[in-house]
């Protein structure tokens, strides 16, 4: 088996907080500069490299000396904000080293939700690659709410290579990999080398936390692998803590896990509906509209809805479920909860007779909507 990554022009690496603060003891400066100049390598090949970075909260609570991870939200994003400083000036000084420029990208899911603002994120992390800068992203903690938030940085790093339609997601960690089961508690698992993203038994083996400096387990990658999938990219999970190991990977070694995309990758704007983290509402349907959408392609008609949950406004993106709640797609609603309310069940040209007005036919037309099982 060789390496993914040898053919991929454009990688995303994620690099885990354990990873980056030496297990929250504070940045580990010898690490960063191991990355950096293997990042240097890489761009010297010829590869496009973007690093999504933790550690900025661990980094913060190092920093003001507090001996555990705050649960307030305004303590974490104080931490956020004093550990952004030191994180961003040492990955400044490293890549500085190696004769690169880096840039910091401060991102939210506010960011990526707005059609517009995800256009402008793309262009400018596409122009700093070009320019060769390595640009070094995080969430922005300091101002993310629950609601805004993107919850981990494996998930960002999943978003951001679907956002530069990346060729591969490199997510370093503090364990070898995937195992069949978690080999702190049993002796008999063995590390999954390469497998499918999305497949649904990963999932089951990865039910367990991550370390104490960071909040994302090994479930979390597995996540970000099926999401990174969804733009035909294939993710690779292994530890940071092997020698050169960006640059073996580069080179074909086989690494940790290889998790292989299988799906063709999505159009932008399906991608970005696919992106979406944070639904306002969601729409339920029957049998028959299930088999529509999915087999025949078709738009979602009113007729086909036997349910509508959340508030939502026209154009906003919404869930829509099968009759087991399982969400089966997204799209753009043409129509508010509301108006949706009124109208399910009944056929298009009840439209104008219910509201006084039709815009458009569907509850959601088929360009504005993406399959997602």
């Amino acid at each position: 088996m060789q390496s993914v990554v040898k053919h991929a022009r454009r990688i995303v690496v994620k690099v885990g907080s354990s990873l980056v603060t030496a297990e929250g003891r504070g940045l580990d400066h010898a690490a960063l500069s191991h990355w950096a100049a293997q990042i240097a390598a890489l761009t010297a090949q010829g590869k496009e490299v973007v690093l999504v970075s933790s550690g900025a909260i661990a980094e913060g609570i190092a920093r003001l000396g507090w001996k555990k991870r705050p649960r307030a939200v305004n303590e974490l994003q104080a931490a956020a904000a004093v550990g952004q400083m030191g994180l961003v000036q040492a990955y400044e000084t490293v890549f500085r080293t190696h004769g690169l420029p880096a840039a910091q990208v401060l991102l939210t899911h506010e960011d990526l939700a707005d059609r517009t603002r995800y256009l402008n994120a793309r262009t400018t992390l596409r122009t700093l690659l070009e320019l060769r800068v390595v640009p070094i992203i995080n969430e922005n903690d300091t101002v993310a709410t629950d609601e805004i938030r993107l919850g981990d940085n494996d998930t960002l790093g999943a978003l951001v290579t679907n956002l530069i339609e990346a060729d591969c997601l490199v997510i370093l960690t503090d364990q070898p990999g995937l195992y069949t089961a978690d080999p702190r508690k049993n002796p008999d698992a063995t590390l999954v080398m390469d497998a499918y993203a999305g497949d649904p038994d990963l999932e089951r083996m990865a039910d367990g936390a991550g370390s104490s400096v960071g909040t994302g387990g090994m479930l979390t990658k597995i996540l970000a692998a099926k999401r990174a999938a969804r733009s035909g990219a294939h993710t690779v999970i292994c530890s940071g803590r092997e020698d050169q190991v960006l640059l073996r990977l580069a080179a074909g070694e086989a690494i940790g896990s290889q998790l292989v995309a299988r799906q063709a990758p999505l159009a932008a704007r399906r991608q970005w509906l696919a992106d979406h983290l944070q639904l306002r509402g969601s729409v339920v349907l029957d049998d028959g509209a299930v088999r529509a959408l999915r087999d025949d392609h078709k738009s979602l008609l009113p007729v086909g809805v036997k349910g509508v949950t959340g508030e939502f406004e026209r154009g906003e993106v919404v869930a829509i479920v099968d009759m087991d709640g399982c969400e089966i797609a997204r799209g753009l609603a043409n129509y508010s909860a509301g108006e949706a309310r009124r109208i399910a069940g009944k056929p298009s040209s009840a439209i104008e007779a219910e509201l006084g007005y039709m815009d458009e036919p569907e509850l959601i037309h088929r360009d504005n909507l993406v399959m997602l099982a």
